[in-house]
């Protein structure tokens, strides 16, 4: 018996990101009911970006790259 707390992790998404990055987006439940966004970024072979995000701060996340995106447009480029 572990004293850990637990956590299932489902893979949502693996993107491929320029610069040969690889960006994977989870969903984190733990045993206490918290869900979490966790974001991984991959540069290269060995270096990691983790990020947790609680469910208000991924929906002001998607909000905001949603807006930049459209914005953008099919230019590619940012406002």
């Amino acid at each position: 018996m572990t004293d850990q707390p637990e956590e299932t992790v489902t893979t949502l998404a693996t993107l491929a990101a320029p610069w040969s990055r690889e960006v994977t987006l989870q969903a984190v439940e733990h045993d206490s009911g918290l869900r979490m966004l966790r974001v991984r970024i991959k540069e290269g072979r060995a270096r990691f970006t983790i990020l947790d995000l609680d469910e208000p701060t991924a929906t002001e996340w998607a909000r905001v790259m949603r807006e930049w995106a459209e914005l953008s447009g099919a230019t590619g480029s940012a406002p």
